[in-house]
């Protein structure tokens, strides 16, 4: 079955039915992830060597489109997810990238620090473990995902930035009983604090303060592509976040709420 296949059947048999007591009740929209999980539709754009669609761009914003005309909640959580798998593709491991492929794996972008001119993120290394330190804002499906695409200082770079993949179910990662963020009701878009959290200097995505060339190479044309199929109706909210903020006048205005990246890229 191709994939336009098995997404309309779950658009048409899983989330467009679902759609109005999601939006009403505000809840995650579990089922309907799951569902996209089972017919390969998380998976679309990882690699086929790995059991992925192989896919790119242009067909994860024709799947977001079409679920954001019957569910901006889905639509929402997957926009995040696609931009957070474009990193992994592009820098990280290939048992996550296979996880993500069978379906079995959620990522989410949270590369938003605090509130507006607030202290970014850190990073600090002891051996092989870092600990990262952090309030992230306007996560999508925070609390809900199986991991985050995260930005933080370097741990040696002179300046730059620094990506990680974090697991969602590692200590001292917390999420806000209620949710926070200015995503669709029902995302689950909320502030992600790590207190800090401890994850493995293997869990960097890329290099040590390169994270300023993947935001712009990658996470800001996916995010940018997406919401253009969308539409402002399911904007993703770091982009929503940013074009209301003053930064947001500045170059690549779209991504500049993650605040280091804006000011690299103006």
């Amino acid at each position: 079955m191709s994939y336009r296949n098995a997404f309309s059947r779950v658009l048409s048999d899983v989330i467009a039915p679902r759609a109005e007591r999601t939006g009403r009740e505000g809840s995650f929209p579990r089922g309907a992830v799951t569902a996209l999980g089972e017919a390969g539709l998380l998976g679309l754009t990882v690699s086929a060597d790995l059991g992925g669609g192989g896919r790119g761009p242009a067909e994860a914003a024709e799947v977001v489109a079409r679920i954001a005309g019957s569910c901006p909640v889905t639509a929402a959580v997957l926009q995040s997810h696609y931009a957070a798998v474009a990193v992994i593709e592009a820098c990280g491991s290939a048992w996550v990238r296979g996880e993500i492929a069978a379906g079995r794996h959620l990522s989410s972008l949270a590369l938003a620090d605090g509130a507006y001119g607030a202290a970014g993120a850190t990073a600090t290394r002891s051996g092989e473990v870092v600990a990262l330190s952090a309030r992230k804002r306007e996560v999508v499906a925070a609390g809900e995902a199986d991991s985050y695409v995260w930005s933080s200082s370097p741990l040696a770079a002179a300046d730059g930035l620094t990506l990680w993949l974090v697991p969602a179910h590692a200590p001292d990662l917390f999420v806000p009983a209620r949710p926070d963020g200015a995503g669709p009701h029902g995302s689950a878009t909320s502030t992600v604090v790590a207190d800090p959290v401890l994850v493995p200097a293997d869990a960097m995505l890329g290099e040590d303060g390169a994270g300023h060339e993947v935001v712009r190479r990658t996470v800001l044309p996916w995010l940018l592509a997406l919401r253009d199929a969308v539409g402002a109706a399911a904007v993703h909210p770091s982009v929503a976040a940013a074009e209301s903020a003053p930064s947001a006048r500045a170059g690549a205005a779209q991504l500049s709420a993650v605040a280091p990246a804006a000011t690299a890229l103006r």
